[in-house]
């Protein structure tokens, strides 16, 4: 099946990268090779994804001017730079809207993720939201939702229970309806879960990312093996 479009969130500043975004936003970062966001939109395409829109912020430019109008990759991309300010991911999010439609997933710039995209959007269907976690129990970070019988019962970055195993996995499948006002998406899903609304996929792969050094180099050996 065709992916509903793909909103890549791709603003952040990077800053624990240092020296290595002094000069290139996160996402253009050399990984095994090639820009990091090259080896994220090859996977996407593989699993039939046609547009992205990337939310664009620190050096934008740079992005588009690199990866241009998608056809490197096979796919159709769309900039939107970040509204004045500091919007947050819900409102990068919701600034692409018009780009968007009616369903679309939301990732992360700095993140490499291994799932049936697929199986992920079919999973959503119906749905007003829906989280991917993986079973994590404090293995790659802190542990941040309850999640059972495919549905997100509890979801708390900011404040995390003890009895959280899962964690959010970096991918999720929005309707409009759903962003309200907050800031960052992670105030959206902690809404979104306390009122019932957050549908759940369990992600079996760990994730790769660039955040900090020691995931760069991580990644790095990753990609390039």
């Amino acid at each position: 099946m065709t992916l509903p479009p793909v909103c890549i969130l791709a603003g952040g500043l990077g800053s624990r990268l240092g020296a290595a975004v002094r000069d290139v936003p996160k996402p253009l970062v050399q990984v095994a090779g090639r820009p990091f966001l090259a080896h994220v939109l090859a996977l996407l395409r593989a699993h039939d994804a046609t547009r992205v829109v990337l939310c664009v912020g620190y050096l934008g430019e740079l992005i588009e001017n690199r990866l241009g109008d998608g056809a490197e990759f096979g796919l159709e991309l769309r900039y939107r730079h970040d509204p004045p300010g500091l919007a947050g991911t819900a409102g990068a999010v919701r600034a692409a809207l018009d780009d968007l439609g009616e369903r679309f997933l939301v990732l992360y710039g700095d993140t490499y993720l291994r799932i049936d995209y697929a199986a992920v959007a079919a999973r959503a269907a119906g749905e007003d939201a829906l989280m991917c976690v993986l079973e994590n129990a404090g293995r790659w970070d802190t542990s941040n939702a309850v999640y059972a019988d495919g549905r997100v019962l509890r979801y708390d970055k900011r404040a995390p229970a003890p009895d959280m195993r899962w964690i959010d996995y970096g991918l999720s499948v929005l309707t409009p309806g759903v962003l309200g006002d907050e800031a960052d998406l992670s105030d959206v899903f902690t809404r979104l879960s306390r009122e019932g609304r957050l549908a759940g996929y369990e992600a079996t792969e760990r994730f790769y990312e660039i955040g900090t050094p020691a995931a760069l180099a991580e990644t790095e050996r990753f990609l390039g093996a």
